[in-house]
């Protein structure tokens, strides 16, 4: 075997035992792996009970799932009943709060969040849906996740408050890189 052929083995050997942690740590302990949303930084998440964590794994439903969809902004995968990966944001408002929506971006209780401001169109153009300016009570049972991670996510500042009888898990990063 030339030493060419032996790099290229233990590459793939590497590679498949990564994957197969990746796998089991989902599978046993409960953990997802983020490398393909850019709403939090690329990591380790935990699932944890129902209202214990500070991010949610979404499998968003109406506007934001014929966009995400339409879009590829989910990819294909497992997670949702709809065939594509669930979407994961950070929770940014809960019941009690107040989002306020304006032209300079997203306020929860008052307070701006940094990269919050809504765009009108995607980074390829296309029209995104918008959130009417206002003051929006956050009611019981939904949350508001923006990312001010990434000032281009798709999140709530398009298609308003979640639902958590809708699909969603609770989440907590574990370890980032």
């Amino acid at each position: 075997m030339t030493a060419k052929r032996r790099i290229i083995v233990r590459i793939a050997i590497l590679t498949s035992a990564v994957f197969a942690t990746v796998f089991a740590l989902g599978a046993i302990a409960g953990v997802r792996i983020n490398i393909a949303s850019n709403s939090l930084p690329p990591g380790f998440y935990r699932i944890v009970p129902p209202g214990r964590g500070s991010d949610l794994l979404i499998c968003p439903t109406g506007i934001a799932e014929s966009v995400s969809i339409g879009r590829g902004y989910r990819p294909k995968g497992a997670g949702c009943g709809d065939g594509y990966a669930p979407l994961l944001k950070p929770i940014s408002a809960r019941y009690g709060d107040t989002v306020t929506v304006s032209s300079a971006g997203i306020a929860i209780n008052g307070r701006l969040l940094s990269n919050s401001k809504q765009y009108a169109k995607d980074a390829l153009g296309r029209p995104l849906p918008q959130v009417p300016a206002g003051m929006y009570p956050v009611l019981p049972g939904t949350v508001w996740v923006i990312s001010s991670y990434n000032r281009f996510s798709f999140d709530s500042r398009y298609f308003g408050p979640i639902r958590l009888d809708e699909r969603v898990v609770y989440a907590n990063p574990l370890w980032l890189f």
